[in-house]
């Protein structure tokens, strides 16, 4: 085993980079921590571990310095039944030399699938002169050992998909400064291509049907690697079926009792706590995303319905049967996946007359935000549910500003409450930059 790492290490020394497009992320460092990127499968990863280790080779690191390995490399399936210390052996047999003189700058792509990953790098933290990243596609697999083994040892940043500012920038799309005539139409016709292809960097600029197979194969690779095989699933048919559930319910709300008996319906025998910990599994993937209802009472947050946001609005499209998902649930999609990159914490919002408004934020240093999506409040009793709905929500929560996202739209609405902005989707993406 130890020659095949030795071969890895080297191999990788020839290896060209394909450092792809720069991602809006800003990973800083900090000294004795390791630097962890979680994300979805496909959602980029490795692409931005290959950019840190241009700038470090830009700024003058050797080469040898840089010890990067992907876990995933069929040729070190058999480090998973031994010592991930044969890494570090591997590398100081190589370069004896550099031991506890030279910082070596360590890339651990996917380490999650090595038993004891976690006290290999607290070791050689605590043990060589070195700097340590680590990427992973499963968020309580590494916040859960980090927590326990690595003691503060570890800073995390979150993945996803492109998101519109850095699909422009694979686009070669200028977004910054004033925004003149042809420059807006150029952003408006580049965001009907983002539409259909969503933020996959793998997706971009192949035609619809190639898309749609990367999309399914995608889909596929979560349920079987990050969910049946990773958790050992009794049941696989119904984790595929609960699956494709939610994706058909995406932006709608759910229960785990409703789940429940749509799997029973189909024959499968599942026990309750399964589905709880099937959707767990999925948020843990960054595949799905579970949004509760805002309250301050925690048991009435929880045992209220949820809603369900799959990580790349495209993917919904090329999943779904589409008999369900319509355009409107696709936006608002869009819409939650470019606030969580921001917000971790998301909720939707009840008022006391029971007006649903769709995602509520709260922000530590400024007021909570609201947000609203619909496709077009040009009919009068679309104008009137949304509008209606987003002030007495500003109202009850204490805030003058409310926004309503669209498709193309744009207009300043004031309320009893303070003012709506309704902006089109484009430009509220740009703003959230």
């Amino acid at each position: 085993m130890l020659e095949i790492v030795k071969s890895i290490i080297l191999d990788f020394l020839e290896t060209r980079l394909e450092t792809g497009v720069p991602r809006h992320l800003r990973l800083q460092p900090v000294s004795g921590k390791a630097a962890v990127c979680i994300g979805a499968r496909r959602s980029g990863k490795s692409t931005f571990l290959f950019q840190i280790i241009q700038r470090l080779l830009q700024g003058g690191v050797p080469r040898e310095n840089i010890l990067y390995v992907n876990f995933f490399d069929d040729r070190l399936h058999d480090l998973q039944h031994t010592r991930p210390g044969q890494i570090s052996e591997a590398y100081y047999s190589l370069y004896p030399e550099k031991k506890n003189t030279e910082t070596v700058y360590c890339f651990f792509d996917e380490i999650q699938v090595i038993p004891e990953w976690e006290s290999f790098v607290d070791r050689m933290m605590r043990t060589e002169k070195c700097e340590v990243y680590l990427t992973g596609s499963s968020a309580q697999l590494l916040s859960r050992e980090i927590a326990t083994q690595m003691r503060g040892r570890a800073l995390s940043w979150e993945i996803f998909p492109f998101s519109f500012g850095e699909f422009l920038d694979w686009k070669g799309v200028e977004s910054a400064g004033p925004t003149s005539t042809k420059k807006r139409l150029t952003i408006q016709k580049a965001f009907e291509e983002y539409w259909e292809t969503g933020g996959f960097p793998e997706v971009l600029g192949l035609d619809r049907e190639l898309r749609i197979k990367t999309h399914q194969e995608y889909f596929q690779a979560v349920l079987f690697r990050d969910l049946v095989e990773r958790h050992d699933v009794s049941h696989p048919r119904a984790v595929t079926d609960l699956a494709h559930r939610l994706m058909e319910n995406t932006a709608s709300l759910y229960s785990v009792n409703g789940l429940l008996g749509f799997l029973k319906s189909l024959g499968h025998k599942v026990p309750k706590s399964a589905v709880s910990d099937y959707l767990e599994w999925f948020e843990d993937a960054y595949f799905l995303f579970t949004v509760r209802l805002f309250d301050a009472s925690l048991t009435r947050s929880h045992s209220n319905p949820k809603k369900v946001y799959c990580v790349d609005h495209s993917l919904v499209a090329s999943v779904s049967s589409k008999i369900l998902v319509n355009s409107g649930h696709l936006l608002e999609n869009l819409v939650f996946v470019a606030l969580r990159r921001r917000h971790p914490e998301i909720y939707y919002y009840r008022t006391k007359t029971g007006r649903e408004v769709d995602f509520v934020i709260p922000r530590r240093d400024s007021p909570m935000k609201v947000v609203q999506v619909c496709e077009s409040p040009a009919l009068p009793l679309t104008r009137k549910r949304e509008t209606a709905a987003l002030n007495e929500a500003m109202v009850e929560l204490g805030l003058k500003i409310g926004t309503i996202v669209t498709r193309n739209d744009q207009e300043r609405i004031e309320v009893a409450g303070g003012t709506i902005e309704v902006v089109p989707v484009w430009r509220f993406l740009l703003d959230l930059l």
